[in-house]
């Protein structure tokens, strides 16, 4: 199961990566208004002309493909697991985008990928997370979800006041904790689907899946929005993993390898930090890579880390 669980979630990477860089080529070609001399119509009809384009829809297809394998992965796998997993979305995006606009990644980005790959590789190793149960109890929830809701609202209070750098990690720290308890909650709600679809859909777990995704790709937003990827990309990779290990342990009783295996754990999450902020640097989040228009003028445009 292990090696089925592997391969589904790094199938979500890659289609989420895929998706990113297909939906940004369509997105460079089509003219986008900063002045807002247009405002809501303009950003109306760009769209619309967007859902016309094959690049744009072939990317929302696969983000639709995304959350499939990874609510597959999650069905089959742990939390602890498939989370970390996803991580190589970053990894899929630079090597599908070099494809797709013909550029090639510099030897900064490659030691990056090296970095963040062998981190997980090690991480993963070393904590070996161990399958738990399906679905979590109330009780699991009510301490879980709880604890996770209260770390945002606590990591949103200290980074409103907060500029620049620290404030984007926060806010990417923020994220993170929500993407997590949203695969978490994704688990639970196909945990139950073994009982039948009725099961799992008149569970409460399906809609606040969906909640939960919607509050943090808005944290997300306001992380991008903050500062750099510098500094919300570690916060939010490493967040992802380590709260999704959290969560796994204490909802779906998932076992998680400590004493010794803290050092080559700690080993690792220090090379995920370090490829985090090497591919958040890399040039593929600046505004010359996949900045492309129809007269090959950049566009000045960023391509943005998306969740499925």
């Amino acid at each position: 199961m292990i090696g089925v669980t592997v391969l589904l979630a790094l199938l979500a990477a890659l289609a989420n990566a895929s998706a990113s860089v297909l939906q940004r080529r369509a997105a460079v070609q089509e003219p986008y208004d900063e002045g807002g001399a247009g405002g809501v119509r303009s950003a109306v009809r760009r769209f619309g002309r967007l859902l016309r384009r094959p690049y744009w829809l072939a990317g929302a297809s696969l983000l639709a493909v995304a959350g499939l394998l990874q609510a597959g992965a999650l069905a089959v796998g742990s939390l602890a697991l498939v989370q970390p997993l996803l991580a190589t979305e970053l990894l899929f995006t630079l090597l599908v985008g070099g494809v797709v606009f013909r550029r090639r990644p510099g030897l900064w980005t490659w030691l990056a990928f090296v970095a963040l790959a062998a981190g997980l590789a090690v991480f993963l190793l070393a904590a070996a997370p161990g399958a738990g149960r399906p679905t979590a109890p109330p009780g699991a929830w009510l301490l879980g979800g709880g604890g996770a809701l209260g770390l945002v609202v606590l990591l949103v209070a200290a980074a409103r006041p907060a500029k620049g750098a620290p404030r984007a990690a926060l806010f990417g720290l923020a994220s993170a904790v929500c993407f997590a308890t949203t695969a978490a909650l994704l688990k639970e709600a196909v945990g139950r689907l073994a009982h039948g679809p009725a099961a799992m859909f008149t569970h409460w777990s399906p809609y606040a899946t969906a909640g939960a995704g919607l509050v943090a790709f808005l944290l997300l937003q306001s992380a991008l929005g903050a500062g750099s990827l510098t500094a919300s990309q570690p916060a939010l990779t490493l967040g992802d993993a380590l709260t999704s290990v959290v969560l796994g342990w204490a909802l779906f009783a998932e076992a998680v390898h400590l004493g010794w295996r803290m050092v080559p754990e700690a080993l690792g999450i220090v090379l995920i930090g370090a490829g985090s902020i090497g591919l958040a640097r890399a040039p593929a989040v600046g505004r010359e890579w996949d900045a492309r228009s129809r007269n090959g003028k950049g566009s000045g445009g960023r391509m943005h880390r998306t969740h499925g």
